[in-house]
């Protein structure tokens, strides 16, 4: 087994604070690509919180607010290997099983972005097996300037006494290792196996020729979260050629709005015209 214990992974999370209802709304849609995005800001992967079959938005894993805690410790295994190669993409030729994206954002503490995170991931492969003298089933890779990754592997076999399971450290620049597991619903040894934390698991669908995992990190990074909960001042006015975060908020025509992901402003990009961009506060 990877391990015989929680390490208190399995504790309850305390009830949110209704104060944080405003940035939540806003960051359940930040980053996300849409249809009325503009050419420029169209790619990458689509964000966790807001993948999932039937179009029903899934919750945070975890729910991403300010002061909110940060994604679960887990216990590393007996199967950690460092020096992995750099790569996002850790299918071989010959290598069985059932193709698997999984693809998500980092974020810190205030739900922004955090690029140049490290995530070194390892796992079985289909028949539970860890490769311990080369790097099969093993990578390292960084996170991109919107804080995303993406990496392209297989289902993982079931290991002795565990569940199914994909391993993972993740570390922003200068700061603390946070080593966990991500999880898979649905599974049947979710119930028996002692390690098992559902705040860990992805959002998981069938798609692509195989299947395709979501999964957004919370790290405790601290941040600046930004403009309080509202404009206050005629400085919040909408402005061309501005550089705007998400979760910043403008004033325009007199309604307020919110940004939903990044981008430089510019005409024609003004709220409401771009809905991708702003939303209504």
């Amino acid at each position: 087994m990877d391990g015989a214990g929680r390490d208190g992974a399995g504790a309850q999370e305390e009830p949110r604070s209704g104060r944080l209802v405003h940035r939540k709304t806003v960051l359940r849609a930040a980053l996300a690509a849409t249809a009325a995005v503009p050419v420029a800001l169209i790619g990458g992967p689509a964000l966790a919180r807001t993948f999932v079959a039937g179009g029903t938005a899934p919750g945070l894993t975890p729910p991403c607010d300010d002061g909110d805690h940060p994604t679960p410790e887990q216990i590393e295994g007996p199967y950690f290997k460092p020096d992995s190669p750099e790569r996002t993409n850790l299918l071989e030729p010959g290598l069985p099983g059932t193709r698997l994206t999984v693809t998500g954002y980092v974020f810190g503490r205030a739900c922004l972005p955090l690029s140049g995170v490290l995530l070194d991931f390892w796992q079985a492969d289909t028949n539970g097996a860890y490769d311990n003298t080369g790097f099969r089933l093993r990578g390292h890779q960084f996170t991109d300037s919107r804080g995303s990754f993406a990496l392209t592997t297989i289902v993982p076999g079931l290991y002795p006494g565990r569940t199914r399971h994909l391993h993972v450290k993740v570390q922003a620049p200068h700061r603390p290792v946070l080593t966990t597991q991500l999880y898979f619903p649905n599974e049947p040894r979710n119930n028996t196996d002692t390690i098992f934390d559902p705040r860990l698991l992805m959002t998981v669908r069938d798609g692509g020729g195989g299947r395709e995992a979501a999964f957004d990190f919370v790290l405790d990074v601290p941040q600046d979260p930004g403009p309080g909960p509202g404009p206050s001042s005629p400085e919040n006015t909408w402005t061309p050629g501005t550089a705007y975060r998400a979760g910043d908020w403008v004033t325009y025509a007199a309604r307020a709005y919110v940004c939903l992901q990044p981008h430089t402003s510019r005409p024609g990009w003004e709220p409401p015209a771009v809905p991708a961009l702003w939303q209504a506060a």
